[in-house]
């Protein structure tokens, strides 16, 4: 077991530590065909509640994204992202005045603007590779910079061949990114790193990013994990092996599947926090897993279900700190 690194962002002029516990950060889909929550917190009114709500159950931060990127999942322009999330960031900004609210975009000009209504991180799954002009923003705001490694684009990261070495890609892939932003004037102290789970890698390769993350430690900054909900995840739970063949299409007719299930018994799970717990024993393995590996920040969906993972891990890393002599 790994000891976690240390260190200090600012967010909005606020100091911030992180690495002295696990920061959780909350899952906002606010699109109509989310992978995850199939389009239940597309409404505004029906967005904001549930941001609300995810604080209440323990996330430190929000993740308000108005573009899904599933796999197969299209983009959108612009204009229509910014009219999904521009009302909610608002409405939590003025419900939550000191919870940092990030923007989960790949286009500069979304991220301007939702920083102007609200946010004050940048969360970029490109790492800067489909509009890098996120950076020039990041320098001029200050605001934190999420950069993801992501190979492809969600419309075909899933279908193109799978990388043979995914150390060695998401090396050079961070690698660039952090570049990138460092030439645009980006401070180091700003920068987040986010292996990218799910995002243009096998099944076995996600685990294997999980089963190395102390490789993550040489840059020397802090990092994310996303695996909530992801079907890598959810394969395995079901019993499934770490390389089941796919044929051309099954990944996105598998997640769209999950889509329709998670839908149906959400409802069911929200008012009985206990069955919620137990509908995300593989989700809370993962964040346990990725926590020892010397994970900063976990990105989920239901803090209340993650949060008991969250606070057994943490107290391994702590006894592992400090031990008693």
């Amino acid at each position: 077991m790994l000891l976690r690194s240390q260190f200090e962002i600012e967010v909005s002029g606020r100091k911030i530590a992180v690495g002295a516990r696990t920061l959780i950060m909350g899952v906002l889909n606010v699109t109509p065909d989310s992978f995850s929550d199939g389009g239940r917190y597309f409404e505004p009114a029906h967005a904001i509640e549930r941001g609300v709500e995810l604080v209440r159950q323990g996330a430190d931060w929000l993740d308000v994204g108005g573009e899904s990127t599933r796999p197969g999942s299209k983009t959108v322009s612009a204009e229509e992202e910014l009219r999904r999330v521009l009302p909610v960031i608002r409405g939590l900004r003025r419900k939550l005045r000191n919870v940092p609210i990030s923007i989960d975009t790949t286009k500069a000009e979304v991220a301007e603007q939702a920083l102007a209504a609200g946010a004050n991180i940048l969360n970029d799954i490109s790492g800067l590779r489909f509009d890098p002009r996120i950076a020039e923003v990041a320098q001029q705001s200050r605001a934190p910079l999420i950069l993801m490694h992501t190979r492809g684009t969600p419309e075909n990261m899933q279908r193109q061949p799978f990388t043979r070495n995914i150390w060695r890609s998401l090396t050079n892939g961070l690698e660039t990114s952090i570049r990138r932003a460092l030439a645009a004037g980006v401070r180091r102290s700003q920068i987040i790193l986010d292996p990218g789970l799910g995002f243009g890698k096998s099944r076995r390769q996600n685990y294997q990013i999980l089963a190395g993350l102390e490789k993550l430690h040489r840059f020397h900054l802090p990092f994310l994990i996303g695996a909530s909900r992801k079907s890598f995840v959810r394969a395995i739970v079901a019993g499934e092996g770490l390389d089941a063949l796919q044929a051309p299409g099954a990944v996105t007719r598998t997640l769209t599947a999950s889509a329709e299930r998670a839908k149906q018994t959400e409802s069911r799970s929200e008012s009985d926090p206990k069955k919620s717990v137990l509908l995300s024993t593989g989700d809370a393995a993962i964040v346990t897993a990725a926590i020892l590996g010397g994970a900063h920040i976990v990105r989920v969906h239901d803090p209340v279900a993650i949060l008991p993972a969250v606070r057994v891990a943490d107290a391994l890393l702590a006894v592992g700190n400090h031990p008693r002599r």
